[in-house]
């Protein structure tokens, strides 16, 4: 089974070829740019069958240049959600995309595409319906106008395309391999470095309705994210836009205080309650950024419906079992 991986020594990309491997499956294209050079420790202890940079492949795939390819996990994208510009954003995230589904049809190979939550930004409910898709950013709109596309030319649920198409909506996703993401890196990751600088961790303050630290987001561990991944390998009859998240909200202070007793832990000392850290100064609640007034969500939780009607009944980690499992793999590698 051949198989190409875009964005492959990115975040997801890196975790999805890692499963892949896991399985025995090494005939594999990773695909990325690698402009930024150290992206390549996200590959160098995987498996792959060749390497290919972004600005060759699209044309050559198209050409038929691989060979018969049984499926495609494309999750190549400009991610940034401060991203502005709009000209960039478009081309990378949708026009490419556009022409990479068109191809895998005419080459009945199946796609399994990274779509985002940012595609519902303003809404309050989080469900793969037209209705509830309001993005805030340019990142959210190359995303959302991608799907809907798709749902012009081969149905609502994409029951009429030629192969396999499927699109996840990634809630925020954690885990091992994002350290090359800089400010677009998750929340866990900065306070896990906050901490063992300075002691403490950083959250944002009261905004949009929310206490400190109270803003609730729906957030999903790597590992979750790669099995569900794999399940839509293993069931080519799934097709159409998934929510990919825990489906449950929980606020950031949750995230905090489970990076402080993780590290804490390591360090043998004792736990501390919510309370305690935050009256002891080890959390540290600054003032909402002016620059994302009105394009920041304040709650994210994934409708998993959709998911579990088409079968796949994966069980998520909470923040406290996936977060507690990172600091281990952090500290494992600092190590």
């Amino acid at each position: 089974m051949k198989i190409v991986v875009t964005g492959a020594a990115g975040f997801i990309g890196s975790n999805i070829i890692k499963g892949l491997n896991a399985r025995g499956i090494n005939d594999i294209i990773a695909v990325d740019d690698m402009s930024e050079g150290d992206k390549f420790r996200n590959l160098a202890d995987l498996q792959i069958a060749d390497y290919v940079d972004a600005g060759d492949f699209y044309k050559r795939f198209a050409d038929g240049t691989y060979g018969r390819v049984e499926v495609v996990f494309h999750e190549g994208a400009c991610s940034d959600t401060m991203e502005l510009d709009g000209k960039f954003m478009m081309a990378n995230n949708y026009s490419l995309s556009c022409d990479l589904f068109h191809a895998c049809q005419q080459q009945n190979t199946r796609l399994l595409y990274a779509s985002s939550a940012a595609t519902y930004g303003g809404a309050d409910t989080f469900s793969e319906m037209p209705e509830f898709e309001k993005p805030l950013n340019v990142y959210g709109y190359s995303k959302l106008l991608f799907d809907q596309r798709l749902r012009r030319e081969v149905g609502a649920r994409f029951e009429n395309a030629a192969s396999q198409v499927a699109g996840f909506r990634y809630f925020n996703v954690y885990g091992p391999r994002e350290q090359h993401k800089g400010r677009m890196a998750s929340v866990a990751f900065h306070q896990y470095h906050q901490y063992l600088a300075d002691g403490k961790v950083k959250l944002f303050g009261e905004y949009g309705g929310y206490s400190s630290g109270a803003q609730m987001r729906d957030f999903v561990y790597i590992d979750d994210v790669v099995a569900v991944n794999l399940w839509f390998l293993d069931n080519p009859q799934a097709r159409g836009i998934f929510n990919l998240g825990s489906g449950k909200a929980q606020p950031f202070n949750d995230v905090a205080i489970t990076v402080i007793n993780a590290l804490r832990s390591q360090q043998k000392v004792d736990q501390l309650s919510l309370e305690e850290a935050a009256h002891g100064g080890l959390i540290n609640y600054i003032a909402f950024p002016p620059a994302l007034v009105g394009k920041y969500q304040s709650y994210t939780q994934a409708d998993l419906s959709a998911l579990r009607a088409a079968g796949c009944e994966h069980q998520f980690a909470d923040v406290q079992t996936g977060v507690a499992a990172y600091m281990q793999w952090l500290a494992a590698k600092k190590s």
